[in-house]
């Protein structure tokens, strides 16, 4: 049996407190949701290495198939259409708040870029500003879990980053020879005096849409081979107790890190990168070594590693 959860209330919705309160069960719940009320979600995302917390400035351990040692460069991804789920298995849009540095909404989809990184420490390139949550609301109700997507919708990923709204226009995201957005960047690099050295300095996960044709500067239609956006859902999660890992060690499972064999320094989403053939299990998205994957999420991303559900 899915367990099912009441969602906190955000202060801003304190006129619906009362009556969200008495719809505890069910129900209620359901009546309320028709009257319009609506409750708060707040989901936090964490950076793991299997257990231990992942951060700028501090070694990372046991990555890759050697189990090496790294530090951490770059961590941000966007995530958009977030879902909850109803114990019957229908789908409710999660509503974000006002359009601002880390969210936008626009026509039926909605984004928020979760940052995890500082500016500190080998991560020089991103800034002090940090965002690990994704906050709006939902009708009043019980829900029993969430359905995410890792990446940008097609309608907004191919644009100029320098003309986009927020969080659509950081040149470090942007994938210009894609005509899109990096998905998600999760760089590591090798960590000063390690024992044993790499053959190529950093190792650079950039997942994002591939075999991109046309040019949207100049009003033609972009079309993608592979849109290779991630689709993961969390059963039985609640956001009162639960965050969302992002766990490092079960994306480089079974790639050594070290050694780049093709393309770029680490995984570019490439459809013939060697490098991407673990990480892309990770992801549960459909790839395969001689570039005829399809790019889509396999039985809904069900089989993915890289997210999961852990104690606040």
């Amino acid at each position: 049996m899915k367990k099912e959860f009441q969602l906190r209330l955000l202060p801003t919705l304190a006129l619906a407190t009362v009556a969200a309160l008495a719809g505890c069960g069910g129900g209620g719940g359901e009546r309320e949701a028709g009257q319009g009320l609506a409750q708060g979600v707040t989901l936090e995302f964490v950076a793991r290495a299997g257990s231990a917390p992942v951060s700028c400035g501090t070694l990372v351990s046991g990555l890759g198939s050697g189990g090496v040692d790294a530090q951490l460069q770059d961590l941000r991804f966007y995530i958009s259409n977030v879902r909850l789920l109803r114990s019957d298995g229908s789908e409710v849009a999660l509503a974000l708040g006002a359009n601002d540095d880390w969210n936008l909404t626009a026509g039926s989809d909605s984004l928020t870029l979760i940052d995890l990184e500082d500016g500190s420490g080998a991560c020089s390139e991103g800034t002090a500003a940090t965002n690990a949550t994704i906050r709006g609301t939902v009708p009043a109700g019980d829900y029993t879990g969430v359905k995410l997507t890792m990446g940008v919708p097609f309608a907004l990923n191919h644009s100029d980053y320098a003309m986009a709204p927020r969080p659509l226009d950081l040149q470090g995201m942007a994938w210009s020879w894609q005509s899109g957005r990096k998905f998600a960047n999760i760089e590591l690099t090798e960590p000063a005096g390690t024992s044993r050295p790499w053959t190529t300095s950093s190792f650079l996960f950039h997942l994002g849409s591939t075999g991109c044709s046309g040019n949207p500067a100049s009003g033609e239609t972009v079309s993608c081979a592979a849109p290779n956006r991630m689709e993961f859902t969390l059963a039985n999660f609640d956001p009162a107790t639960q965050r969302i890992a992002i766990d490092l060690q079960a994306l480089l499972a079974g790639t050594d890190i070290t050694v780049n064999r093709g393309g770029g320094p680490g995984c570019m989403s490439g459809g013939t990168d060697p490098e991407c053939l673990r990480v892309f299990e990770a992801l549960a998205i459909d790839w395969k070594p001689d570039g005829s994957g399809t790019g889509r999420p396999i039985a809904g991303g069900a089989a993915q590693t890289l997210f999961r559900a852990v104690a606040k």
